[in-house]
């Protein structure tokens, strides 16, 4: 099994994706922020690509959230 299709993976991701509606951003916004085309974004949204954990770190800050309150309560 891929581990982007484990239930803890696709929390994570739910729970950025919140994040990034809770701030107002839509996929293309996150993406300009991160320097990156709007596909990057939805590619990790849907499971495509994996998250490394320095992505993971830039997503939290550009989305304004701490890495532990994305990561907790997942296992």
């Amino acid at each position: 099994m891929k581990s982007t299709n484990t239930p803890q993976y696709r929390a994570l991701l739910d729970r950025l994706i919140a994040a990034r509606k809770a701030g107002g951003l839509s996929q293309a916004e996150l993406a300009s922020r991160l320097g990156r085309p709007q596909s990057f974004v939805a590619k990790i949204e849907i499971g495509e690509r994996r998250l490394d954990v320095i992505e993971f770190l830039e997503l939290a800050r550009i989305l304004g959230v701490t890495p532990a309150s994305v990561l907790e309560n997942l296992s």
